[in-house]
């Protein structure tokens, strides 16, 4: 994380390794402050069951392998260990660019204090909005709509003012 940081990057991203070893949120936290914490969330929908109770299971190796890590219990614990943001993943979403999966963004974001960054699903501007507002979500991941040109960054802000949804704007 240090070399990272002086190397001039503002925040470190940890996920595999967090649920390995979960004291490095709470030691990254404490070297650096929280704000530079941002720990990734990949997450699987499961039938419910009672080691997952939410319904939403942490996975780790690109969604290959189960953790029996329930992803709101998660979500809480890396909030309390220290981390400053929270960018939660929907696996079953991810690539789809069919939307977010509203339900797991909306649990995590309510069930957190610190800032959740919604990722994987986005295909349409309204996408976005929708993830935004209903929700919850304080940022949004938005690679393929404009990886591929289906979108500019200036077409998916003026939608987003267009609907009311506050957006940081510089041209």
């Amino acid at each position: 994380m240090r070399r990272v940081l002086l190397a001039g990057a503002e925040k470190v991203s940890i996920n595999s390794a967090a649920i390995k070893n979960p004291l490095l949120i709470r030691e990254g936290a404490l070297a650096f402050g929280g704000q530079c914490i941002v720990l990734g969330m990949d997450v699987k929908k499961v039938p419910i069951r009672s080691a997952v109770p939410s319904g939403y299971e942490m996975v780790i190796h690109g969604g290959r392998t189960f953790t029996g890590i329930d992803a709101l219990w998660w979500a809480r614990e890396v909030a309390r260990l220290g981390a400053g943001e929270i960018c939660l993943n929907s696996i079953d979403a991810d690539g789809t660019q069919k939307g977010y999966e509203m339900d797991l963004t909306a649990l995590i974001s309510e069930a957190v204090s610190i800032p959740v960054i919604a990722s994987g699903g986005a295909g349409l501007p309204e996408h976005i909005s929708r993830v935004l507002v209903e929700g919850k979500a304080d940022a949004a991941l938005i690679a393929s709509m404009t990886h591929y040109g289906a979108f500019t960054i200036r077409q998916i802000k003026d939608y987003l003012i267009e609907q009311g949804v506050p957006v940081r704007y510089i041209w």
